[in-house]
């Protein structure tokens, strides 16, 4: 008995024909990576849509004039970076009890494998962010950028600024040595001449009438979680509102009228 031939699936359904010349799959471990990277990032997408986002964020106008000085927010984001990057390894070591904390910071200088590195990279990279912050913001003040439409951007520079002090200032106890003992007892102290809620804040930051175990728990507990985690937040905003808004130009840049204008002025 013949056998009837099985009909062929219609046209939308029949995969395209191989382009002349083209090998059929990746041949080598190079090919079967980059093949495997793009259909991961195309599965990721399709689900997420984070391709839009990106792109609203990365390829946008830029107004003319934008030089190095520009540079100044996304140098401080980095060394924020670096600072949450050696801080959460400096973690793992150190001990916030005022019996072990100085052992513990000599402990990673001495014993740990690159801890003397890493402790470096948090200490100084502490003073870097600091400067650049000032940097930045000198930036933004001198050329304007705290202007229409931008005043919220500023507002949250601004509480970001206090943040980078607040977390200075709290990290400068952990070692529990002399002079960050001393230093931070001096600190407090003149938080507490402030006006009305001087004395509270430094009843909060001494988390009680004295210097203590729990003066040191508190400080490692702002300083390692409750700003950190602030500034993350906050910075995430402020890049929003700077993608959103744009960037201002340099003020020795004035904006060229448009033709119209320019043909009406002629004209009359």
């Amino acid at each position: 008995m013949p056998k009837l031939k099985v009909p062929s699936p219609p046209a939308p359904l029949q995969p395209k024909p191989k382009r002349p010349g083209k090998k059929t799959g990746p041949e080598g471990p190079v090919e079967h990576g980059h093949e495997a990277t793009a259909s991961t990032i195309g599965w990721i997408d399709e689900r997420t849509s984070l391709s839009g986002a990106g792109r609203w964020m990365m390829f946008r106008k830029v107004p003319k004039g934008t030089n190095w000085f520009y540079t100044l927010g996304s140098a401080t984001m980095f060394a924020f970076l670096s600072q949450a990057v050696t801080g959460v390894v400096l973690a793992m070591y150190y001990e916030p009890e005022p019996t072990r904390a100085y052992e513990s910071i000599r402990r990673i200088n001495n014993e740990v494998f690159l801890g003397e590195l890493v402790h470096a990279m948090h200490k100084w990279g502490s003073t870097v962010m600091v400067i650049l912050i000032f940097l930045h913001m000198g930036r933004t003040f001198f050329f304007g950028a705290y202007k229409y439409p931008r005043e919220l951007n500023w507002v949250i520079g601004v509480v970001l600024l206090i943040l980078t002090m607040t977390m200075s200032f709290t990290g400068y106890l952990l070692p529990f040595d002399q002079r960050s003992y001393w230093a931070s007892i001096v600190g407090v102290n003149i938080n507490g001449t402030g006006p009305l809620v001087g004395p509270y804040l430094s009843d909060f930051l001494r988390a009680g009438p004295y210097f203590g175990a729990t003066t040191l728990s508190r400080f490692y507990a702002i300083h390692m979680m409750a700003v950190p985690g602030a500034i993350a937040a906050l910075i995430g905003f402020h890049l929003y509102l700077v993608a959103k808004l744009g960037t201002t130009a340099p003020p020795w840049i004035r904006a060229e009228a448009p033709e119209a204008t320019r043909e009406e002025k002629v004209a009359a």
